[in-house]
């Protein structure tokens, strides 16, 4: 009996002295975050594309007759003029031709004189019985068939005429004149062996001084963004008006903007894609046609979306959410919906209203329905301005606490963009 007293005063001193201990151990304080306060407001609308450089205006130069390339006039690559003779042809099988035609022309026009000569001296002597009504007709009909045959001949040494001029083949357009496809000596014309028929590619002249940057725009796209201009979310430009900014293949930025220049009025019914045009200044001809660059078109702006930084964004399988603080300091999840980005922000269109607290950094500390401690959060660019602008002698001695320097640390990289 006294031994189980025993026990039982133990048993009760322990549960005396865990209460003791429980009592003087406070409960941890809240995790301390960084939120951002986000506002309704208008953004770009902008979306990014791959297109494809092509030249302005291209002309392929051709042979037009048939016979043996004698010489290259022009230097390959430079700037030529509209006009400019650019190579020949050996001109002598056509000049042979159109001296024979002058010839048959002039004998032609001989006969022609002396029939026109006889029908008139016949229509003379018909009133005193000289000559028949038949004698008449016959000259006449002599006369006229001299003259159409004059013409024929006429109409023959103009085409010997102009089969010689296209012995020498000159530039249709200003421009830059390309590498040569067809060397001296080669045989070149209008074979029917040549694609659809045509003559001979002896070389091609572009003008680059402007160039056009062609892509796609998917239906499904257009269509949205068309239902969005209805409904009064987004505004959309003018077809002049819509800028286009281009990066190089290096991912450099171009630094001149072009305009929207076509949209076409069908859908490929291949891709389900519509084929869409942009013009740009070329003065430096850095572009080259061929040149496949990235592209970001401006078709308007957004209305009433929130900038929201990319690494207050997250994302699980229900799809993105931020997290926000409540008016009692209690996390809640918001789940959200965003297509586009601008600089290092989230667009969002749905799911946040004005003045959400949401946490920016700090996050990994948060648990939906938790209490937390929440200080102002500020940019990186800005954080690290107030640092450099402070005295060296007011640094602090010690190191700030863990949720401090979270709140004013660099954010981390941003997620890929959403689909």
């Amino acid at each position: 009996m006294k031994s189980r007293l025993q026990r039982a005063s133990l048993s009760y001193l322990c549960l005396i002295v865990l209460a003791a201990c429980s009592k003087s151990t406070p409960p941890p304080p809240p995790p301390q975050v960084a939120t951002f306060k986000v506002q309704a407001q208008t953004a770009p609308l902008e979306r990014q594309f791959v297109g494809r450089l092509s030249a302005f205006y291209s002309a392929n130069v051709t042979a037009r007759v048939s016979g043996v390339l004698l010489r290259r006039t022009y230097t390959e690559g430079s700037q030529v003029r509209a006009g400019q003779l650019l190579f020949e042809i050996d001109p002598a099988f056509y000049r042979a031709q159109l001296d024979n035609d002058l010839a048959l022309l002039a004998q032609d026009q001989a006969t022609y004189i002396n029939d026109k000569i006889t029908a008139a001296r016949n229509r003379k002597l018909l009133p005193v019985g000289s000559v028949s009504q038949q004698t008449v007709d016959n000259s006449d009909a002599a006369e006229r068939s001299a003259a159409a045959k004059v013409k024929a001949d006429q109409a023959a040494v103009e085409t010997a005429r102009i089969a010689l001029n296209y012995t020498r083949v000159t530039s249709p357009i200003s421009g830059i004149a390309g590498q040569q496809q067809a060397t001296a000596g080669a045989v070149v014309g209008t074979s029917t062996t040549d694609t659809g028929g045509n003559g001979t590619l002896l070389t091609t002249v572009q003008q680059i001084d402007r160039m056009y940057v062609n892509f796609t725009i998917s239906s499904a796209d257009l269509a949205n963004l068309q239902q969005s201009q209805s409904n009064g979310s987004v505004e959309l430009q003018q077809q002049k008006l819509t800028e286009v900014h281009i990066r190089l293949p290096n991912n450099t930025e171009y630094g001149t903007a072009g305009t929207l220049d076509f949209s076409d009025v069908s859908v490929n019914a291949a891709t389900g894609a519509i084929n869409m045009r942009a013009l740009i200044v070329n003065s430096q001809r850095r572009l080259l046609p061929g040149m496949y660059v990235t592209m970001m078109v401006n078709f308007g702006r957004q209305n009433n979306v929130f900038l929201v930084p990319q690494q207050a964004l997250q994302r699980d399988t229900v799809g993105g959410f931020v997290y926000v603080v409540g008016a009692d300091n209690k996390v809640m999840r918001k789940d959200v919906e965003t297509h586009d980005s601008q600089g290092n922000n989230w667009i969002v269109t749905h799911g946040l209203t004005n003045g959400d607290e949401i946490i920016v950094t700090g996050v990994q500390m948060a648990k939906e329905g938790a209490p937390v401690k929440t200080v102002a959060w500020q940019p990186p660019a800005a954080a690290s301005d107030a640092a450099a602008e402070a005295p060296a002698s007011e640094a602090p001695a010690s190191a700030p606490p863990a949720s401090a320097s979270a709140a004013s640390s660099a954010a981390p990289a941003p997620a890929s963009k959403a689909e």
